[in-house]
């Protein structure tokens, strides 16, 4: 008996240590796929940032490079030209390309006209080193803090040549790196490029400007203070950083590094390794729990093998035998029905999370303009309260009393948003009942109308008389705010961005949400989870806001579909069955 126990417990031992082995091996496979994903759409990542980099720039290299040959510039370097006319041109020049400054100066580096300043004494742009280069006759390119206007710049000198063809003088622009990094600001993951000796000069991320790294180290360092917590290790071929330099940085990502000879200088990018961590995860338990499924059920039938064999082999104790083995079957069968009731219990509560979560990233989304909503408000508040204690002082109660009512509807008006809010945000729980069907849409236009009138979107919707429908009304809610988030986030590219909602009552409650974006492109797709059009390595979402509502819609009875409209746009139309007392009984 005790050999068997051992016997047993040894393969039990063996069979956890495999089951481990495997999903230990499925984590890392997987971890090492979901980490190419990753650097391949890092690597578009940073080579579009690349690109966007050097094309602004290219721009002001091409600037100097076509105007540094300009005849009123040539006249001014010979001695014949009006340098007020030469400062006109610089500064029209630089008003139209959002420059710094443009200098053009002679080859002793004396200013003979600047964009920005009257004044020809600002100083020599003579020893700097891309002043030199373009009086040796090629392009100058260097990039420094500049001085005059305590800003990061970028500095480009081309020459001009004289009827000798010797170098008469050079047109130097100068462009302000914040300018160049205000488009991208803040931009997908966190980008940097640093110069030859090691400086971060450009990032999305303000926090790493000069930040440097030292030659022959790994990673970087502040310019001012003690280096914060990092650890570089290596995971296949990819190169892992584990940092804790700031809220708006990953604490663990992954490394990637492109040259930029263009403009000398290094591309570096840091992306979120956490999405890859926890795919792998969900694959290694996804491995695991097939191995221990299958291996309770070999389990099961070797021992159910086993009573039936000693049931055959020992004749007078039969009964007793399969009593036993039908008890430790009913128990097994127990314990099955108890996990699988647990797993649903489980399920059900990760796709109410999942809905919490989608209403959560609603408003995430709406933020923005519901704060503008709440802070309007405010504002009034404050203002009729001043101008009432004014009227007060004067002794104009009649004043008074209207800048309070005011006060009064403001008030009803934030608590009308902040109801609105609360009632979309709380987790339903209630059983399917009688909803207002029109209050509901109501609702979701008066919680994105902020969003809608910020991204100057027009809606259309005409209310009336409430249409009950039978389901939840705050699931109810999601749905609709999801529609028209997504039919605002269809039409961001597009010139005109209109979205119209109509409803039907017969035969069954119909109610439609039309865009006039670029319609769908896979129609029959729309609805998978995951699914996205938005652009790769956007932090907007992850495509579950259409499945999580076809989710909603199938729980009521209802029926959600997508389809291209013949006059441009999408259109997604929501049936509901009606509410009647029969079906509220029944429920």
């Amino acid at each position: 008996m005790t050999n068997r126990i051992r016997h047993r417990a040894a393969i039990l031992l063996f069979s956890l240590l495999a089951i481990a082995a495997v999903a230990g091996g499925v984590w890392r496979y997987g971890y090492g796929q979901a980490l190419e994903q990753l650097h391949r759409r890092g690597e578009a990542d940073l080579a579009l940032a690349a690109d966007r980099l050097t094309a602004q720039l290219q721009r002001y290299q091409e600037l100097a490079v076509l105007m540094a040959e300009h005849p009123t510039l040539l006249a001014l370097a010979e001695g014949r030209g009006d340098s007020a006319a030469a400062r006109a041109l610089l500064l029209e020049a630089a008003d139209k390309t959002s420059a710094l400054d443009l200098i053009y100066a002679d080859p002793s580096g004396r200013v003979l006209a600047s964009a920005r300043s009257d004044d020809l004494s600002i100083g020599s742009v003579g020893q700097t080193p891309y002043f030199e280069r373009a009086l040796h006759g090629a392009l100058g390119t260097h990039h420094a803090v500049d001085a005059r206007h305590d800003t990061r710049a970028f500095y480009f000198a081309a020459p001009t040549f004289g009827t000798d063809r010797k170098v008469q003088g050079a047109l130097v622009v100068v462009v302000d790196v914040v300018v160049v990094e205000e488009n991208w600001r803040g931009d997908g993951p966190a980008v940097v490029f640093s110069d030859p000796a090691g400086e971060v000069f450009i990032s999305n991320r303000s926090e790493l400007l000069f930040w440097s790294r030292a030659e022959g180290d790994v990673g970087l360092k502040p310019p001012q203070g003690a280096a914060p917590p990092f650890l570089s290790y290596r995971h296949g071929a990819y190169e892992i950083w584990q940092l804790d330099w700031g809220p708006y940085l990953p604490s663990r990502g992954l490394h990637i590094v492109q040259d930029l000879p263009v403009i000398d200088m290094l591309g570096e990018a840091i992306v979120d390794a956490a999405p890859a961590r926890r795919l792998a995860a969900l694959q290694a338990g996804f491995v695991a729990a097939v191995a221990l499924a299958f291996g309770l059920m070999l389990w099961l039938a070797t021992e159910r093998r086993r009573v039936l064999a000693l049931a055959n082999a020992e004749l007078e104790a039969r009964v007793a035998a399969r009593t036993q083995a039908l008890s430790q079957t009913n128990a097994a069968l127990r314990r099955e029905v108890t996990e699988r009731e647990e797993a649903e219990a489980a399920l059900k509560k990760a796709q109410d999370d999942l809905v919490q979560a989608g209403k959560l990233s609603a408003l995430g989304q709406m933020s923005a303009g519901i704060s503008h909503e709440l802070n309007q408000p405010l504002m009034a508040i404050q203002t009729f309260a001043e101008n009432g204690e004014r009227f007060l002082e004067r002794g104009n109660e009649g004043k008074a009393g209207e800048n309070l009512g005011r006060i009064a509807q403001m008030a009803t008006r934030m608590a009308r948003i902040i109801k609105n809010l609360r009632a979309f945000a709380r987790n339903e729980s209630e059983p399917m009942g009688r909803v207002d069907l029109i209050a509901v849409i109501d609702q979701a236009v008066e919680l994105t109308g902020a969003r809608l009138r910020q991204e100057d979107v027009t809606l259309s919707w005409r209310g009336g008389a409430p249409v009950y429908a039978l389901g939840g009304e705050v699931r109810l809610g999601q749905v609709f705010v999801n529609l028209i988030n997504n039919a605002a986030d269809a039409m961001a590219d597009s010139a005109t961005r209109h979205i119209e909602i109509s409803m039907q009552t017969e035969p069954r409650l119909m109610v439609q949400v039309m865009d006039s974006g670029p319609g769908i492109d896979e129609p029959d797709r729309i609805f998978d989870p995951f699914y996205t059009t938005k652009e790769v390595g956007s932090s907007e979402g992850m495509g579950l806001g259409l499945s999580i509502s076809y989710g909603l819609v199938q729980s009521f009875g209802g029926k959600i579909r997508g389809a291209n409209r013949l006059e441009g746009g999408a259109v997604f139309t929501v049936e509901l069955d009606r509410w009647s007392e029969k079906e509220e009984n029944a429920a």
